[in-house]
């Protein structure tokens, strides 16, 4: 019988849902302990060092209190490519897999690419790396993502540009012209903060995560009005998107003079991306 593996799932039960628990001890034994994926189904014991037991404690003390496995870890998987992450960046989500993987079926190989709110890193560098010939820029307002994500960029061996910029503020040059914008801006209401799981409200960075009630578009907004300065004729902007938002966003591009917006559905069916042809 594994003893540690029921110690742990005793421990996070307090806290978590028991398949959650289970998820999580998995992680920890096979990932973090280095315990083999056989021996853990095999329902086989851990010898833990002194040492090995105290990290254990700790991994279950910061989990009781709700922070991230990827920020316990320090990592997260994108892509099938290992980034770095810590709490001044969000965790990539599964959806932002997908827009990438969209991105990566329609441009060209030798596109230049502007990512506005790179966060990690994860869909530049992700890009650069997929698209070596590609020109990739990424903006950010936090200095803490900028480390982080060139760190990412450094550690994968991506060509990313990394800029400290405030999307809005930034006063665009007719010298910075782009093929493709990519962004997955702020998009999550404050209203919506009371259904949110305490893991993503207490740890992730909210200058990452809200908008005002009032004006939900805000950065959509913004970006999209750069877009008709920087982006080439035909230049294409892909969105990531709040889905209660999908059709008041494509409403908006049209409105500001894009050629062509629609509206695409995640693997789950909700409206997950807006793409807009300059």
């Amino acid at each position: 019988m594994n003893v540690t593996n029921s110690y742990i799932r005793n421990a996070l039960q307090k806290c978590y849902s028991a398949q959650e628990a289970a998820n999580l001890s998995r992680i920890i034994c096979c990932e973090m302990l280095g315990q083999s994926t056989i021996d853990y189904y095999l329902g086989k014991d851990i010898i833990l060092s002194p040492k090995e037991t105290q990290e254990l404690e700790s991994i279950l003390i910061r989990l009781c209190n709700f922070e991230p496995i990827q920020y316990v870890q320090g990592f997260a998987y994108f892509l099938g490519r290992t980034f770095l992450v810590a709490p001044g960046v969000l965790i990539p989500r599964p959806e932002t897999d997908e827009l990438v993987e969209i991105i990566l079926k329609e441009i060209s190989a030798n596109a230049r690419i502007l990512d506005i709110g790179t966060g990690s890193g994860c869909i530049a560098v992700s890009l650069s790396k997929e698209l070596p010939k590609a020109q990739v820029t990424a903006w950010d307002i936090s200095e803490e993502a900028l480390a982080i994500s060139r760190r990412n960029n450094e550690m994968l061996q991506a060509s990313v540009n990394f800029v400290l910029c405030d999307v809005l503020t930034c006063q665009p040059t007719l010298q910075e012209r782009y093929d493709v914008i990519v962004s997955n801006p702020p998009y999550v209401m404050e209203a919506e903060k009371l259904e949110m799981e305490r893991n993503v409200l207490d740890w992730e960075p909210s200058l990452a995560l809200f908008v005002p009630d009032t004006d939900p578009l805000r950065f959509y907004r913004c970006i999209a009005e750069l877009g008709l300065v920087m982006l080439e004729s035909c230049g294409k902007l892909y969105f990531e998107i709040n889905r209660a938002f999908g059709k008041a966003t494509v409403a908006m591009l049209l409105e500001l003079g894009y050629s062509s917006a629609h509206i695409q559905k995640d693997i789950s069916g909700n409206d997950r991306f807006v793409i807009a042809k300059r």
